[in-house]
């Protein structure tokens, strides 16, 4: 980190129950500047890559959060939720035993490429002024609309029923929530997200990135150095 650290890009591996706005929130009080913002919200419940940037990199925010993101995880077959990972109660749906690897690969296929995506109702997308979570968790129906998204890989890295893994190579403003939901009702049995780890931005990588706490306190280590 350079010695005036007011223009920089941290690239953070967000733990698991803490929100995008809460590293936000303990990067900004290290630096003591207020010009600090995340490109691209990560659920509390995912973890993974966050890019944070601070001073005149927040000009650079919109660049970031187009690019295209990969993710990894694991999918629950047979249940679901109203949120459609652990956010919300687990609901039974179906047994899924008797799927079969390439049958769960052929619905992956129909997943993939430009595709059409109806958000989760449980997510920070605003309609008529309102996040649309705040009205599911009071059990008002929000109709959404869908929209063009582009998943360029959805493969299975691990298949031991009712649990797959995943690896989903997509583009901005596709929810991984959502393909769970489409893939459990393609195959019939429900499905439901019970892990997420963002793992790549663009070029940025997960593997480049830092933990919150050990960067908050190299900050202000370095800032009782000045």
């Amino acid at each position: 980190m350079d010695q005036q650290p007011y223009g920089e890009v941290f690239l953070i591996n967000k733990p698991l129950e803490w929100t995008s706005f809460d590293v936000v929130k303990k990067v900004r009080n290290a630096l003591k500047i207020k010009k600090v913002g995340h490109a691209g919200t990560l659920d509390p419940l995912a973890t993974g890559l966050l890019i944070i940037c601070a001073g005149k990199k927040t000009k650079s925010i919109n660049d970031f959060m187009g690019q295209e993101k990969e993710y990894t995880g694991t999918f629950v077959l047979g249940k679901t939720t109203e949120s459609f990972d652990l956010e919300q109660e687990v609901q039974e749906v179906a047994d899924p035993s008797h799927l079969t690897l390439a049958e769960i690969e052929n619905a992956c296929v129909r997943l993939t490429g430009d595709i059409m995506q109806v958000p989760p109702t449980h997510s920070a997308i605003k309609k008529d002024g309102k996040r649309v979570y705040e009205s599911a968790r009071k059990g008002i129906d929000v109709k959404l609309d869908p929209r063009p998204v582009q998943v360029s890989t959805f493969e299975i890295t691990r298949f031991e029923l009712p649990e797959i893994d995943f690896r989903i190579v997509c583009s901005k403003g596709t929810y991984i929530r959502s393909l769970a939901r489409d893939l459990g009702e393609s195959l019939g049995v429900g499905a439901y997200m019970s892990a997420l780890t963002r793992t790549r931005i663009g070029d940025f990588l997960l593997s480049d990135a830092v933990e919150v706490l050990d960067l908050v306190a190299k900050i202000k280590a370095e800032k009782e150095a000045e």
